[in-house]
């Protein structure tokens, strides 16, 4: 297997990339509808009906497929010979950056289940983790391009 690992290493790394950054882009818009969704749908039937449907879409057919996506590739490139050298620091550094990651994910569905049940946090702090994933994509992308 090891051998075949290198013949597809670029095609692998093209799938990781998109498979990024489709998960990516659910994991800055989901909270953002989290603050519509408290901010202009809390007791109004018909917004908060909408953002329902649109975050359980969002989650579960966009983010939730492009999250293990992107565990499949990265795990197989890791795998792939010479292609990470674990004595550097960027490799820890990117792992606990997806760690962080998936993490904020299971956050953001959690959230999902709590608008469902009618319980949710102000926009204010639905706006404050929207950052997250910025934060955390600048320190992945320049652990990978800078390989410090």
């Amino acid at each position: 297997m090891t051998g075949f690992l290198p013949l597809i290493y670029l095609y692998v790394k093209a799938f990781h990339v998109m498979a990024v950054i489709s998960w990516m882009a659910g994991l800055f818009y989901l909270p953002r509808l989290f603050v519509y969704h408290v901010e202009r749908g809390a007791g109004k039937d018909e917004p908060a009906a909408s953002l329902l449907i649109m975050e359980d879409k969002l989650l579960r057919l966009i983010m939730r497929p492009a999250m293990i996506a992107t565990w499949v590739s990265g795990l197989v490139l890791v795998l792939t010979p010479g292609v990470v050298d674990w004595s550097m620091n960027w490799p820890w550094v990117k792992a606990g950056c997806v760690l962080i990651m998936t993490w904020f994910h299971g956050w953001c569905a959690g959230q999902r289940q709590a608008l469902i049940r009618g319980v949710w946090s102000s926009g204010k702090r639905y706006r404050l983790m929207n950052e997250i994933p910025t934060l955390l994509m600048i320190v992945i992308v320049l652990s990978v391009i800078l390989k410090y």
